[in-house]
């Protein structure tokens, strides 16, 4: 299997979980059962079969590369985080080796994605010869890691703003995107607010 790269979009100033009442300088600190959201995301990635896992730091670069402090991980800093998400991208996909298939995007905010999720996608866009993109559904609903295929990268580096991989996605005709079913509720939870960590860490009770 030729290998995929993993790349964390990490630089977002995390707005609306601070308007919401987040105490924290950016909700990738955050502390859920006792760890940074930012490295429960990274020690995932670290975990799968994904090969390099690149973090993409903007917003309180500093404090976030020290919660990864110790993970076998390359740290990219973005100049232009406040542009939006797609300056992220871009930085991340600018990173990967040039021999990578693809690279697997993940949000630094979804703190309950396993390993077993990013093989998953992986494997499935494997078994799809030909598609652009992989993607995970939950109860037949598209969520995240999304997987963009090196021959999308030029695309991807067309973004500007806030657009992300998936708003990508929508100009893709039937049968580009590899969609794998899981059994997962992790595929689509993010954490936009306090509101949302408790709904999370009720997520992770037994």
């Amino acid at each position: 299997m030729a290998e995929v790269a993993a790349i964390i979009l990490a630089a977002g100033r995390s707005s609306r979980y601070r308007e919401a009442g987040g105490l924290e300088p950016t909700k990738l600190l955050a502390l859920l059962d006792g760890e940074p959201l930012v490295r429960r995301v990274a020690q995932a990635a670290v975990a799968s079969r994904a090969r390099p896992v690149i973090v993409v730091v903007g917003h309180e670069s500093e404090r976030v590369a020290k919660a990864l402090e110790g993970l076998p991980l390359q740290i990219v800093f973005n100049e232009a985080f406040a542009s939006g998400m797609a300056s992220s991208l871009k930085a991340g996909i600018a990173a990967a080796p040039p021999d990578a298939a693809g690279a697997l995007i993940l949000l630094g905010d979804m703190p309950l994605v396993t390993a077993r999720l990013l093989d998953a996608v992986i494997a499935g866009f494997a078994q799809s010869p030909g598609t652009l993109a992989a993607l995970p559904t939950f109860n037949g609903r598209r969520g995240n890691p999304v997987l963009l295929s090196r021959e999308f990268f030029a695309a991807a580096k067309r973004l500007s703003g806030d657009e992300g991989a998936r708003g990508l996605l929508a100009s893709l005709p039937e049968g580009a995107v590899a969609e794998v079913a899981v059994n997962d509720e992790a595929a689509i939870i993010d954490i936009d607010t306090p509101q949302a960590m408790e709904a999370a860490k009720g997520v992770l009770r037994p």
